[in-house]
């Protein structure tokens, strides 16, 4: 029985990430293409130029990830992921951009990315991005995960000490599975709980928090302290 446990699981591992992949300069999408090509588990299903084209495609194809650039023809990479999270929330979005400053990647993260990496990172952590996000997971490298942090507690995410209070042990445990990018399904079975119920903590949670998206979630719970930072890459 476990033996056979263990093979499901690895099953579930090798699953093939379906992937879209959105910039307007050729030459990136190609060394991109390039990259992913040579994994086995990760397949390009489409590549956009512009932001229309890349919100048709997800909507046609539903790939589990996304890579978007900010600065997109026609509708930028902001207004793209906007609509993505409201119409295709089963694909997450992974920005890839040359901006780093703290407006970009904030602006990026409030329109529901569930991640933010620089064009420059290795092909490396890219691939791991992507095994991540297959599992509705968060992937913010340290820089950018502390220009987060700044950036809320500029708006006033201090504010939302009071509302911690209170949050639920269960919204407290969930927060930290978050963090370490766990799934719906896959917290739904660490809890013993059903999906609904999970679905139910995370909206209460995020009443409570004042946040959109369950990345932005996992930001403030690490500035408040409530989980690792270490934990999420």
């Amino acid at each position: 029985m476990q033996r056979r446990k263990r093979a499901v699981k690895a099953r579930r591992a090798l699953k093939q990430i379906t992937v879209i992949v959105a910039d307007d300069q050729t030459l990136f999408r190609d060394g991109i293409k390039d990259l992913l090509e040579g994994e086995k588990h990760v397949r390009i299903v489409g590549e956009a130029a512009d932001g229309r084209e890349a919100l048709r495609l997800v909507k046609k194809l539903k790939p589990n990830v996304i890579l978007l650039d900010i600065k997109l023809p026609f509708m930028d990479g902001i207004e793209a992921t906007r609509q993505i999270h409201a119409e295709c929330p089963a694909t997450n979005v992974l920005i890839l951009s040359s901006y780093e400053d703290e407006a970009h990647v904030m602006e990026a993260i409030q329109a529901g990315a569930n991640g933010y990496l620089s064009k420059m990172l290795p092909a490396a952590e890219l691939v791991n991005a992507l095994r991540t996000f297959a599992n509705q997971g968060v992937m913010i490298p340290q820089p950018v995960m502390s220009k987060l942090i700044d950036g809320l507690r500029s708006v006033g995410a201090s504010g939302a000490e009071a509302s911690l209070v209170a949050l639920t042990k269960t919204e407290i445990r969930i927060l930290s599975l978050l963090g370490r990018g766990k799934s719906n399904k896959e917290i739904s079975s660490l809890l013993a709980s059903s999906i609904k119920t999970v679905k139910n903590h995370l909206n209460s949670m995020f009443q409570k928090l004042g946040v959109s998206n369950r990345t932005v979630a996992v930001i403030k719970g690490i500035d408040l302290g409530l989980i690792s930072a270490e934990k999420t890459d």
